[in-house]
C-alpha cells in the first residue's frame, strides 16, 4: 500500500498536473469504485482543481464550488498519466479521471477490488475522513511521545494505527524499528524516553529519506511504479536477505496479508519472534535464536534436502 512518501511524491506530481486545470469528469470502469451516491459523480464534471492534499494514505482534490473527491488506492491501487481520454486498461482498470491537460488512469491488480472513491460537499463533510492521527514530520517530541502512549500496542500496531500515526504502514514501520534497533513486538508502555526519542527520530529520518529518494527518482516524470518492496530497504520484504548493517538473515512474521520484517540482532538481541502459523506447526522445535535457527537449518541441509522454513 502507498504510504507517506509514495503518496507525498504523487501528490506533487499531480499538482504540476492538475491544479488549475478543469476535470470534465470520470469514467467509470468498475462502479464498485465509488462509494458515495450524494453528491452524485456528475456534480464534479467542468470544475477546476483548486489544489491537492493528503488525508492519511488518502489523495484529497479540492474543486470549485467546496467539492472534494478522496481516493483510497488501498493495496493495490495505481496511478497512470496519460494523454487525455485515453483508454481504461480492461483487466485492472477501474476508472479515469479527465483533466483538460490529460487522464490520469486508476488501475488495481488482483481479485479484491479494495480502491475506494468518495464525491464529498464541504470541509465538515471531508474532515469525516481524517483519521486524526499524527503527522510525524510536523510534531514535537512531546507530541510523538503521547501519540505512542495513547494505547497499548505492540510498537508495529502502534506506528501503523491511523488513528495514531498518519501516513506509516508495513513497510515504513519496519524500516523505522530496525532504524531504531527496536523490536516490532516490544509494547509502547516499556519504552524508555530514551528509546522513544530514538523513535521518533527515526520515523522522522525514515519518512524524510525516502520522501527524497523518491523525488529524484520521479523528477519531472509521474511515480508510476509504487510498490512497498524496494531495493534499497533495510529489511522489509527482505526475508532471509542480510542485514545491511550487521549481516544477519532478516526474518519475518506473516499474519493474515502483513508481514513484520526484523533484524534478530539489531533489534531483539538474537531472539527470534515467534511466528504463530509456524510456532503451531513446530511447537517444542521453533529455533528461538538464531544461532539455533542456523545449527537446524545446517543440520538438515547436512541430513537430506532440506525443508523450507517460511
Amino acid at each position: 500500500m502507498p504510504e507517506l512518501p509514495d503518496i507525498v511524491v504523487t501528490l506533487e506530481a499531480l499538482d504540476r498536473r492538475v491544479t488549475g486545470r478543469t476535470l470534465k469528469g470520470v469514467r467509470l470502469a468498475s462502479p464498485f469504485l465509488l462509494r458515495s451516491v450524494d453528491p452524485p459523480l456528475a456534480a464534479i464534471r467542468e470544475r477546476p482543481v483548486l489544489g491537492l492534499k493528503r488525508l492519511g494514505k488518502q489523495i484529497v482534490f479540492k474543486l470549485e464550488g467546496g467539492l472534494f473527491l478522496v481516493l483510497h488506492l488501498m493495496i493495490a491501487g495505481r496511478l497512470r498519466w496519460r494523454e487525455l481520454g485515453a483508454k481504461i486498461p480492461g483487466r485492472i482498470g477501474l476508472a479515469a479521471f479527465d483533466f483538460s491537460g490529460g487522464s490520469l488512469l486508476l488501475t488495481e491488480a488482483g481479485t479484491k477490488k479494495r480502491a475506494s472513491l468518495h464525491v464529498v460537499r464541504g470541509e465538515e463533510d471531508l474532515a469525516e475522513f481524517d483519521r486524526a492521527g499524527l503527522e510525524v514530520l510536523e510534531s514535537s517530541p512531546e507530541e510523538f511521545a503521547a501519540a505512542l502512549r495513547r494505547e497499548s500496542h505492540t510498537l508495529k500496531r502502534a506506528l501503523t494505527d491511523p488513528r495514531l500515526f498518519s501516513g506509516i504502514g508495513n513497510a515504513y514501520s519496519d524500516e523505522i524499528l530496525h532504524r531504531a534497533r527496536l523490536s516490532p513486538l516490544r509494547l509502547t508502555g516499556q519504552l524508555t524516553e530514551v528509546e522513544i526519542t530514538r523513535l521518533r527520530e527515526a520515523a522522522v529520518a525514515t519518512l524524510t529519506e525516502w520522501t527524497g529518494r523518491l523525488r529524484r527518482e520521479t523528477g519531472d516524470g509521474f511515480p508510476e511504479h509504487l510498490t512497498a518492496f524496494r531495493e534499497k530497504m533495510a529489511v522489509h520484504g527482505r526475508f532471509r536477505k542480510p542485514c545491511p548493517d550487521c549481516g544477519t538473515a532478516v526474518q519475518r512474521i506473516v499474519h493474515a496479508e502483513n508481514e513484520c520484517n526484523y533484524c534478530p540482532r539489531c533489534q531483539t538481541g538474537g531472539c527470534l519472534l515467534a511466528d504463530r502459523a509456524l510456532s503451531r506447526l513446530l511447537h517444542a522445535d521453533w529455533p528461538r535464536t538464531m544461532e539455533e535457527l542456523e545449527r537446524k537449518i545446517a543440520a538438515k541441509r547436512a541430513t537430506g534436502p532440506a525443508k523450507r522454513l517460511q
